[in-house]
C-alpha cells in the first residue's frame, strides 16, 4: 500500500528540552493511525511538525509526497487539520468561517457542503451565531467540519473526541471509520486508550518524546492483549529506565 505519511528521525528541541526525539514511522493509505501517549509526551508537537506549523530540529518528514520543511504551506493546503485547542475566529459566525475556509481551499458548492455538516453534526441552529458565543462542543463541531469539508486524502486530528458528548462521539467514530474505508487516511493523537483500541487500525506509543512501539491493533488483540494494558506496561517500564 502507498505510504501517505513518513517521518524519519524526526526531532524537536525547545532549548534543552527534547519534545520529540528521533521518531521514525510510516502511515499507509487507508489507515486510521493513532499516536498515543500521556500528556506532554510530544503528540501535539508531532502533529505540528507533520503539518508544517513547527519546523523540526532534526530529521525529515513527507506528507502526501510533500516535504514538510520545504513545502509547509502546500502540506496544509492538502490535508485536513483539527488542532488541540479549537480556535475558530471569534468575530465570524459559523457559516462565515466555513465560507472563509471554502475561499482559501477553493471549494466548489460550498453552501451545500456546509449544509451537510450543519445537519450531520446537528448544529444548524448555530449557523449564524458568532464563534465567540459557541459552546466548546459546538466549536469542536465547527473545527471538525472545516477539516473535512474539502474531503482531504489525509486528516490529522489532535484529540478528536475530547469535547463531544457520548452521542456525538459515537457519530464521529463511525464517520472516521467510514472515511478510511473509502481509501482516505486519518492520523489522530489521543490519550484516550479505549477509543484508540476501538477505532484505530494501527498505533504508535510516544513517551517523553521517544517512540516506544508501533504496529497494528489487530496484532495485540490477536494474542489476547488489550491496548490500554499494553500501553500502561510499556510506559511504566519506560518511566523506570
Amino acid at each position: 500500500m502507498t505510504t501517505i505519511l513518513s517521518a524519519q528521525g524526526l526531532t524537536k528541541n525547545y532549548g534543552d528540552v527534547v519534545a520529540v526525539n528521533n521518531v521514525t514511522l510510516d502511515v499507509k493509505e487507508g489507515a486510521l493511525f493513532g499516536l498515543l501517549g500521556p500528556n506532554g509526551s510530544g503528540k501535539t508537537t508531532m502533529i505540528k511538525m507533520l503539518t508544517g506549523q513547527v519546523r523540526p530540529t532534526g530529521g525529515s518528514a513527507t506528507v502526501l509526497d510533500l516535504d514538510v520543511i520545504k513545502e509547509p504551506v502546500a502540506v496544509r493546503d492538502r490535508v485536513g487539520i483539527i488542532p488541540e485547542q479549537e480556535t475558530p475566529p471569534s468575530f465570524l459566525t459559523s457559516m462565515e468561517y466555513l465560507r472563509f475556509v471554502g475561499a482559501v481551499r477553493r471549494i466548489q458548492d460550498l453552501d451545500a457542503k456546509s449544509d451537510f455538516w450543519f445537519d450531520f453534526l446537528e448544529f444548524r441552529d448555530k449557523k449564524n451565531v458568532l464563534c465567540k458565543d459557541l459552546s466548546r462542543g459546538t466549536r469542536q463541531k465547527l473545527m471538525f467540519a472545516q477539516a473535512f469539508i474539502h474531503e482531504p486524502a489525509l486528516a490529522l486530528i489532535d484529540e478528536p473526541l475530547i469535547n463531544f458528548d457520548p452521542i456525538m462521539q459515537d457519530l464521529v467514530k463511525d464517520y472516521l471509520a467510514d472515511y478510511t474505508k473509502k481509501g482516505r487516511t486519518i492520523f489522530i493523537s489521543t490519550h484516550i486508550l479505549e477509543v484508540a483500541e476501538e477505532v484505530c487500525s494501527e498505533f504508535a506509543i510516544l513517551h517523553k518524546g521517544n517512540l516506544l512501539h508501533t504496529g497494528p491493533v489487530a496484532e495485540l488483540t490477536g494474542r489476547g492483549e488489550h491496548l490500554p494494558q499494553f500501553f500502561l506496561s510499556l510506559v511504566r517500564k519506560d518511566r523506570h529506565v
